[in-house]
């Protein structure tokens, strides 16, 4: 954690990004964009070295999802 914390008072935001993308509030193509990755296990390689768990969908996706699903029945 204290690591996380001064790379952000010097300005890195990497970590904050990838806990975002972690937490669901980000969509891995932000995220890519923003650390200006090329491609989707690049990312996945960073979330691993950064010792964070797998994504979760955004609530937004899942509730889309969920209301998807219910127009089928």
């Amino acid at each position: 954690m204290e690591t996380c914390e001064l790379a952000e008072r010097h300005g890195n935001r990497n970590a904050a990004l990838l806990l975002g993308f972690a937490l669901g509030r980000m969509s891995d193509l932000e995220v890519m964009e923003q650390l200006h990755l090329e491609h989707e296990e690049d990312l996945f390689l960073l979330m691993a070295q950064a010792h964070l768990p797998l994504p979760r969908l955004a609530d937004q996706a899942t509730e889309a999802m969920v209301s998807a699903l219910q127009q089928l029945v």
